[in-house]
């Protein structure tokens, strides 16, 4: 028997092959987001991304997660040298010292914007008052833009136009579910 919701449409990019792929598509992708700790989780995952499919990552997400401390941002920022070599010598993650270097110095800054606003949650959703943006076919636009200066100027690593745009469709600010795809929905009245 066929599952109601494997019958539904979704977005082109949506693998179908892949469960854990159609379930990050149904279930996260463009739900707006307010935990700072899910906040930084998509985050660190968004900059691992670069360079890679999302895809990619999304299949290491559970190796990220048991690698990074459950994407606990705190002890993240007190990663020291011996264990950024086990980080790089781990086959379940990218091994990108770059990257791996820049998740521990993102999660000080993470810490600092959550000191400075609260919480990180006020920070990322005071750029669009608090509004989810409804638009398809874009890779970064103004919005993305100016988080990633932002963020940049504050010392983030990996944290470019385009990867932020992609950070802000996973976490809901950007909400970019194409037409004809069963989670849909347009500006009037959403």
């Amino acid at each position: 028997m066929i599952k109601k919701e494997e019958n539904k449409r979704r977005c082109g990019w949506c693998n179908m092959a892949n469960p854990s792929y159609v379930a990050y598509h149904d279930h996260e992708w463009g739900v707006p987001v307010h935990d700072d700790g899910k906040l930084f989780e998509m985050l660190l995952l968004e900059t691992f991304q670069a360079g890679l499919s999302w895809e990619c990552i999304l299949n290491k997400r559970e190796a990220f997660r048991e690698a990074f401390d459950g994407f606990d941002y705190e002890a993240i920022a007190r990663y020291d040298e011996t264990k950024l070599r086990i980080l790089q010598q781990n086959a379940g993650i990218v091994r990108n010292r770059l990257k791996i270097n820049a998740a521990v110095g993102n999660a000080r800054v993470y810490m600092a914007i959550r000191c400075e606003y609260g919480s990180f949650d006020r920070y990322i959703w005071s750029f669009t008052n608090g509004n989810t943006v409804f638009e398809t076919g874009f890779s970064s636009s103004p919005l993305s833009d100016a988080v990633s200066n932002d963020l940049r100027r504050r010392g983030m690593k990996f944290v470019g136009s385009t990867i932020i745009y992609a950070y802000l469709q996973a976490i809901g600010i950007v909400n970019s579910h194409e037409e004809g795809c069963w989670l849909a929905k347009r500006n009037e009245g959403v």
